[in-house]
């Protein structure tokens, strides 16, 4: 019986499978090549639900902002959909061509990577030169430091010319109430290059990262301790303490290079001419900042309380005041504000029971800036009447505490009196409410029809009991149950190792590519034909190989396939028609036929499995 067991759950494992199979994780940026100082952005994104994210290491520039996360979801009829953005904010710090390596992420149980993003980075053009003083100096916070500012050797005491301070603009709030943290970049130093060595884990707070709208770094001059300064703000962040006493902003560290001058030996002449130096790495990090937060007071909490901190306002509507029975209503609740929007609990709203209610669509219009987080949340509601009559959707309860005040703040909303005509297919109609989980109500109904007959009567020991059939049956069960165990064993032999079961099925994969890719070519849809050839030869290879997706290239296929013992020549075949399907997926080619292309990926794969 355990046998049987396991194969059901590995039908159903293979199953989920199939379903995890559209799972994409993909990384994009806004430009591939930027200048120093430019800001640029990266976005992971998956289109599903997925955790442990791990990011790259961004080595060659420096981590403006990030990660900021984003999540979507949409119920349609019933299936859902859902997908998830974890995007960065990078600054290029010296010329040359970086890589942005692969993220991983875990969807349905299988870890997912990205594919590597060359960015080229070349030399930043100078500021033109301004006679005008306010001009000049909107110009040096847009492209570099001050250089007004009295630059100081660093010495043996980096830390009075560099540092970092995490600036708060509350030290003290409510559970729940929003603050905005600025980690400034304090430098009177010649920085030629930086790489963060840890972000803060901010344990204990829901955290939003601002991002910089035009993508610049601002520097500005600030006087510090009687000293001025060239700062730049590295980091901003709202943050939502999530639970009450006193919490430790972790510190935020980088690795700054630093260009110092240095004595010049009697050997260098150019040194002594033109001065020398050397580019010295320090480690700076910020100090941990406290913040005290107070638990929200019992003393007159409203019931139903969702845990909304800030100052907002709440609004109803519905598009419909009269209408047909089974025909669609639309009922919106808008809440507004500035505050904790994304940490509200839904609203329960109480519907007439004779009303078909579907879960929610939510709409967030919300904003991050460093003035707080604000905007609106709207839940809209389907409903559909499935009786005439006149009936009343009640008020909406909404409350929420006021920091400013220290009290809680109930919020009204009005009744809608609905009128429900009666519409042409009403009757024997049940309403049915899943969200509320309510019995099935049967309507118009009260009285069920009597069985006009008697149905079939047979006597005692006539019937399936006893017979020979019923003997046959009982005697085929533990035939059944060997059968079982037999093709278990057989099953477990044939699949326990994974590189075999991949190489084996890898024909029937690209089978699938290129049955679709005959497809397109019947409808003269030449993008998808080469789409989907390539994706067959490119899978193919992946699993007949057994090397993953992220780390196939031409020298790694072209290496295990002479260790294989395959032609020179049907290798050279090979990459020279992934290169032409690649090439054709972005711009027209010529030369060849697509039946060509298509015949010829049919027939490498053929002697591919007639010899490995």
């Amino acid at each position: 019986m355990k046998r049987i067991y396991s194969i059901v759950l590995l039908l159903l494992l293979q199953s989920s499978l199939l379903f995890a199979a559209d799972i994409r994780f993909t990384a994009s940026v806004s430009k591939t090549e930027v200048s120093t100082t430019e800001q640029f952005e990266v976005t992971f994104a998956v289109n599903g639900n997925g955790d442990h994210f791990t990011p790259p290491s961004f080595t060659g520039f420096l981590v403006v902002a990030g990660p900021n996360v984003s999540t979507s979801m949409s119920v349609i009829n019933g299936n859902s959909s859902s997908s998830m953005e974890f995007s960065y904010v990078l600054i290029a710090v010296k010329p040359g061509t970086y890589t942005i390596g692969a993220a991983s992420i875990v969807a349905n149980g299988k870890q997912l990577s990205t594919k590597p993003i060359n960015i080229k980075v070349v030399k930043g053009q100078a500021a033109p030169q301004n006679n005008n003083a306010a001009a000049s100096q909107q110009q040096q916070q847009q492209n570099g430091p001050d250089s007004r500012v009295t630059m100081r050797r660093p010495g043996a005491d980096i830390s009075k010319s560099l540092f970092i301070k995490a600036d708060v603009d509350k030290k003290s709030v409510y559970l729940g109430e929003q603050i905005t943290l600025t980690y400034k970049l304090y430098t009177r130093v010649a920085i030629v290059g930086s790489e963060p060595e840890k972000l803060p884990d901010l344990n204990g707070f829901y955290s939003q990262d601002i991002k910089n709208p035009d993508q610049n770094v601002h520097w500005r001059t600030e006087v510090f301790n009687g000293s001025k300064y060239n700062v730049a703000n590295i980091k901003q962040t709202i943050l939502f303490p999530e639970r009450g006493g006193d919490i430790t902003l972790d510190p935020i560290s980088f690795f700054f290079v630093v260009r110092e001058s240095a004595a010049a030996s009697d050997d260098d002449l150019f040194g002594q001419f033109f001065g020398s130096y050397n580019d010295v790495k320090y480690r700076i990090k910020s100090t941990p900042v406290i913040i005290h937060v107070k638990p929200l007071p019992l003393a007159g909490k409203p019931d139903g309380f969702g845990g909304a901190v800030g100052h907002f306002a709440i609004s109803t509507d519905l598009d419909k005041k009269e209408l047909k029975s089974n025909e669609p209503l639309n009922y919106k609740i808008r809440i507004s504000g500035k505050g904790n929007l994304k940490l509200i609990k839904p609203l329960s709203a109480n519907f007439p029971a004779d009303f078909e209610k579907y879960d929610p669509k939510t709409i967030d219009t919300i904003t991050e800036n460093v003035n707080g987080q604000s905007g609106s949340r709207t839940y809209t509601y389907l409903l559909i009447p499935r009786h005439q009559g006149n009936y009343t959707i009640d008020p909406v309860k909404f409350s929420y505490f006021d920091p400013s005040t220290g009290k809680y703040v109930s919020l009204p909303t009005k009744p809608f009196q609905v009128k429900v005509n009666k519409g042409l297919t009403e009757n024997n109609v049940t309403a049915y409410s899943a969200t509320d989980k309510q019995d099935v109500k049967l309507l118009n109904k009260d009285i069920r029809y009597i069985k006009p007959d008697d149905g079939s009567i047979s006597k005692m020991g006539e019937g399936f009991y006893g017979s020979g059939l019923y003997y046959s049956l009982l005697g085929l069960g533990p035939l059944l149950f060997l059968g079982a165990l037999a093709y278990g064993s057989w099953y477990e032999r044939t699949n326990s190792d994974i590189v075999k079961v991949k190489s084996r099925k890898a024909s029937k994969i690209a089978a699938k590519h290129l049955a679709s890719a005959q497809a397109q070519l019947s409808a003269k849809n030449s993008n998808a034909f080469y789409e989907n050839v390539f994706k067959g030869l490119y899978g193919y290879l992946s699993d007949k190989l057994n090397i993953d997706a992220a780390n196939l290239n031409r020298e790694k296929i072209a290496s295990e396939l002479k260790n294989r013992q395959l032609d020179e020549p049907l290798i050279n075949e090979l990459l020279d028609t992934l290169d032409l399907c690649d090439m054709a997926r972005y711009a027209p080619v010529s030369g060849v036929s697509e039946q060509q292309i298509f015949d010829k990926a049919k027939n490498m794969i053929n002697d591919i499995e007639d010899k490995i």
